[in-house]
């Protein structure tokens, strides 16, 4: 996969991009990550890429021209990917990144990125992008942040990017719930001991195990992602008679402290 960043920043991809599993995507050929700096199609000659919005307001507004030379040479120069590219816009306007959308672009095979800074885009730029994405409902200084992110996540998808073929598939919210508790040795730590089930040698078992604990995780941490996904009647069966003895528990709590009260 071909990924185009274009962005006034382009050295603060090199730290995220220069270690660990992206290191090694590109060192193995399977990302091939290219920088476009807008700032070097400015055709003033102070290279102003920004400028006071009209109506006033406070901040700097992203010039239209700059940024859209630079996308339109990009595109141009990378014209075989035309049928297979995704253009995106960082921008808080955009719907919340997940790993849904992870899993779709990773079927393109060119991304590009438009990373703004400032107060943001002219709004004539818009048009450039296929879609605009955020990654949050808060506010950061530029687009490259969240572009290194939905870098980092679409190629964890990509075959053969991580080591082990089956580290995707049990990540949390790749099949929409929580990752099950992982433990390595030793078998006991401060009286806390690694559950039976994982040390009895029966697959069958302990990937049993591990899809009810997902489930039991994700029930109590992030319930709201239940409704997001089809679960089995096996799953729903065993979401409701954990639910009836976590609430018999709780009211077991409420009669204990009634007696002592």
């Amino acid at each position: 996969m071909r990924i185009d960043m274009i962005t006034l920043f382009p050295e603060m991809f090199a730290g995220p991009f220069g270690d660990s599993i992206t290191k090694r995507a590109v060192e193995q050929g399977i990302l091939d990550i290219h920088y476009t700096n807008f700032r070097d199609y400015s055709f003033d000659k102070h290279k102003h890429v920004d400028d006071s919005p009209f109506g006033g307001g406070a901040g700097m507004v992203l010039k239209p021209e700059p940024l859209t030379r630079a996308v339109r040479d990009v595109l141009a120069k990378t014209s075989a990917y035309a049928d297979r590219r995704r253009v995106l816009i960082m921008d808080p306007s955009g719907p919340t990144f997940t790993q849904a959308k992870a899993r779709e672009l990773a079927q393109y095979e060119q991304l590009v990125f438009i990373c703004g800074h400032y107060e943001g885009f002219d709004a004539r730029i818009y048009p450039l992008a296929d879609e605009a994405i955020s990654i949050g409902d808060y506010v950061l200084t530029g687009g490259e942040l969240p572009a290194m992110v939905i870098t980092d996540a679409v190629s964890r998808m990509l075959p053969g990017v991580l080591g082990d073929a089956e580290s995707a598939p049990t990540d949390s919210f790749y099949a929409g719930l929580l990752e099950f508790p992982q433990y390595t040795r030793p078998r006991e730590f401060e009286g806390a001991e690694v559950p039976e089930v994982l040390l009895s040698g029966d697959h069958a078992k302990i990937r049993q195990w591990r899809h009810e604990q997902s489930l039991l995780m994700t029930a109590r941490l992030r319930p709201d992602l239940l409704s997001k996904i089809d679960l089995t009647p096996e799953d729903r069966d065993y979401l409701a008679r954990w639910q009836a003895d976590h609430d018999g528990e709780a009211g077991d709590d409420t009669d204990a402290q009634d007696d002592n009260g």
